[in-house]
């Protein structure tokens, strides 16, 4: 047990580093998209329950290889700028779990047949989820204060703020405001994650992946769904239990439910949309990454056979890595310092503010 507890921040620094230049790309993104893309407009765009507005949030996201940490500051940007609750929660499922280079490396390593029905799956569930989180949202549906917004009249010309005041306003929401509450739950999150990971008997994640029952999938969504999964760099991984006798239904669970949730992210949407939005959120998407995985078992097995041509399997990754942005260690390192100094200072405003309080009651 001691041994495993040695190993939860080197294991929690590794998934902040994944994720952290990520993290920050995102919040310059957010806070350029909170700055151009004013209120009035998100509620033409987004701001209602229309099956188009999923549409868009959807097809955006397939296009964005980003992790589900990544798509953080993104999803909650849309949010707190007035998109309904069920187009920012189709961005924040559809955006990890399938982009072009995940697409590509499924078809070379796990095959077409489960390849084409992971794509269609990334396709559907950000559509369900989109339409049971808007049907069931309540009062979680529309950020407060957005209801029967209708925008600032126009403003003159000599009015307009300059290209420069509104980078720095943007930048200044995008990393102060947004990037401080989001790092101190990514950082919670990943601790956690870091934990579980380290707890997790060896063996026990390949026993699972090896049973293709019902039990067994559900056991690894759940799983899936509270671990740190990158859609891109698991597939390899997955890939190579399923030629190691692993059920192919699994491919597909695991890497939906892994891919698209994790604690950070869980974590960040229950504090900063609300309880109703993780429970619709985490709910569907291990449901449906279940159903998924209990299809491809139906139809696959017991005739199925794994890729082995290697030539495939190069070509696809020779593909894939046109899609894939590797990022040095060293400037890892750099981006997980900027996200540690953004959740400390959230944390030490915090503790500041308890204090004041307790003086102010004593």
């Amino acid at each position: 047990m001691l041994q495993s507890l040695h190993q939860v921040p080197g294991l929690a620094l590794d998934i902040l580093n994944d994720a952290s230049p990520w993290l920050l790309a995102s919040f310059f993104l957010a806070g350029v998209l909170h700055e151009y893309l004013r209120p009035e407009k998100f509620q033409k765009m987004l701001g209602n329950s229309r099956i188009s507005s999923i549409a868009k949030a959807t097809l955006s996201g397939l296009l964005l290889p980003i992790c589900s940490c990544g798509v953080i500051p993104l999803g909650l940007g849309m949010y707190y700028s007035g998109a309904y609750l069920g187009p920012t929660l189709a961005f924040m499922t559809a955006t990890p779990i399938i982009n072009p280079a995940a697409a590509i490396l499924a078809f070379g390593l796990l095959g077409p047949e489960i390849a084409l029905i992971y794509i269609a799956v990334g396709f559907i569930v950000p559509f369900i989820i989109g339409i049971i989180a808007n049907y069931f949202g309540g009062d979680e549906l529309q950020l407060p204060g957005m209801k029967g917004f209708e925008g600032p009249t126009s403003l003159e010309s000599g009015d307009e703020p300059a290209f420069l005041q509104k980078m720095s306003a943007g930048l200044r929401w995008g990393f102060l405001d947004l990037g401080v509450m989001v790092s101190r739950y990514i950082v919670i999150g990943v601790i956690l994650a870091g934990l579980i990971i380290a707890l997790t008997p060896q063996g026990a994640i390949q026993e699972y992946l090896g049973q293709p029952g019902l039990i067994s999938l559900l056991g690894i969504a759940i799983l899936g769904a509270i671990m740190y999964v990158c859609a891109v760099g698991h597939i390899p991984f997955v890939a190579a239990l399923i030629a190691t006798g692993a059920a192919p239904g699994v491919a597909v669970t695991f890497l939906m439910a892994g891919a698209a949730t994790n604690l950070p992210e869980l974590l960040s949407m229950y504090k900063m949309i609300g309880k109703r939005c993780v429970i619709i959120y985490s709910t569907v998407l291990v449901f449906c990454s279940l159903a998924a995985g209990w299809l491809v078992n139906l139809v696959l097995m017991p005739d199925f056979i794994p890729v082995f041509s290697l030539g495939q399997e190069n070509t696809a990754v020779s593909l894939a890595n046109i899609f894939i942005v590797s990022v040095p260690e060293p400037i890892q390192l750099a981006c997980s310092a900027v996200i540690m100094l953004l959740g400390s200072y959230s944390f030490l405003t915090q503790l500041s503010k308890m204090r004041q309080l307790r003086r102010a009651t004593a």
